[in-house]
């Protein structure tokens, strides 16, 4: 009895024996396990964080050739500057244009650089003979080159046309001539025409000239009051023409090249020398034979 009792009770250790060798057996391979999914998520990390890295460098090496793109650019405008409105002309050529008159009228403008006028009126006053009139108004319109807009010459070109096709579309204007005008600037275009005022009958001329980036207006009118004659339209044409060329050179000067004729460089501006850049030269052409003449002309006797 007493062995069989030892017996049980040493069986019973050796099976708790192997209980707990069991259990510390698997406790063991659990723990062997543990380190082998670490490293294998450590490797999946890093592969993943290398990917990252890969794509961070591919999307800043794409934005580095993005900036790297050259942006659009425009031809530079030749003319930087313009003159003194009322300077453009000189006192011999004032003197055959506008001979009464004593000094040049300067328009408003905020932008000095860009757009300018001066306008001077005559009054030769004949006693009984009657009297002559003569109105004339120089503008001058600078375009820079702009990424939007285009060069400063491509702007001038248009605007030129713009000017040209206004003079030739006046209210009112009848027996309308244009012609080509050569040795002004890069282009040039004189139209005239004839206008019936209350004051009287006038002559008109507008020559419109582009030397590079700079588009320069002259108007210029006459009429006889009182019972004097009406000037010709030809000296009238001429002498505008005269006007437009001097212009065109100062332009040149202000800017330091001598010239201001046809094959001069070319580039872009765009505005007009009053305050309304599509208006100003084209208003001094519909004005001049209209708003001018009737202030200073005097009532016929």
């Amino acid at each position: 009895m007493q062995r069989a009792a030892e017996r049980k009770q040493r069986d019973g250790r050796e099976k708790g024996e192997q209980r707990v060798r069991g259990g510390l057996h698997r406790v063991l391979v659990g723990a062997a396990v543990v380190p082998v999914m670490l490293i294998a998520a450590g490797c999946s990390s890093d592969s993943g964080s290398d990917d990252g890295a890969g794509g961070g460098a591919k999307s800043a090496s794409a934005s580095a050739e993005a900036s790297a793109s050259p942006s659009p650019t425009v031809q530079a405008a030749v003319y930087k500057s313009l003159p003194q409105p009322c300077k453009v002309l000189s006192k011999k050529t004032l003197e055959d244009l506008v001979p009464e008159a004593k000094s040049g009228k300067a328009g408003t403008s905020d932008e000095a650089g860009t757009r300018g006028s001066c306008s001077w009126s005559s009054l030769d006053n004949n006693g009984v003979k009657g009297s002559q009139f003569r109105w004339l108004n120089a503008s001058l319109l600078r375009f820079d080159s702009n990424t939007t807009r285009g060069s400063g010459e491509k702007q001038a070109r248009d605007y030129f046309e713009t000017q040209v096709q206004d003079a030739r579309s006046v209210d009112g204007a009848k027996n309308t001539k244009s012609e080509p005008v050569a040795g002004v600037g890069d282009e040039a275009t004189a139209v005239r025409y004839d206008l019936k005022k209350k004051e009287g009958s006038f002559k008109q001329v507008t020559v419109v000239a582009r030397v590079e980036n700079v588009v320069v207006t002259v108007d210029y009118n006459g009429a006889g009051f009182a019972g004097d004659k009406t000037p010709s339209a030809d000296t009238l044409n001429k002498l505008a023409q005269k006007a437009a060329k001097e212009a065109v050179a100062s332009v040149a000067k202000e800017n330091g090249s001598g010239g201001g004729t046809a094959g001069t460089p070319s580039s872009t501006p765009s505005k007009s020398a009053s305050k309304s850049p599509s208006k100003s030269p084209s208003e001094a052409s519909s004005k001049s034979a209209s708003a001018s003449p009737s202030k200073s002309a005097p009532k016929k006797s």
